[in-house]
């Protein structure tokens, strides 16, 4: 369920999205929305990848995270 918020823009970048809005012929608020939603997904690509470079380094480190991850971590096809 989504939530209404308030935001206060400077002039001159209230124009810009107004001019944008209207090239992409949908409402300022549509647009916004869509710049929002954007960017917070790749707020949280960004928190995966750093996740997933912490897990890298760690397994780099320690020989037992090392054998795990090959064990665990690798798609095998049994009988090949």
């Amino acid at each position: 369920m989504s939530a209404p918020i308030s935001i206060r823009l400077d002039e001159s970048v209230q124009v810009i999205l107004d001019d944008e809005a209207k090239r992409r012929k949908i409402g300022i608020s549509t647009l916004i929305r869509e710049i929002a939603t954007e960017a917070a997904k790749e707020v949280r690509r960004k928190r995966v990848r750093e996740g997933s470079e912490a897990v890298a380094r760690h397994i780099k480190k320690c020989p037992e995270a090392a054998e795990f991850f090959e064990f665990w971590g690798t798609p095998r096809i049994d009988g090949l």
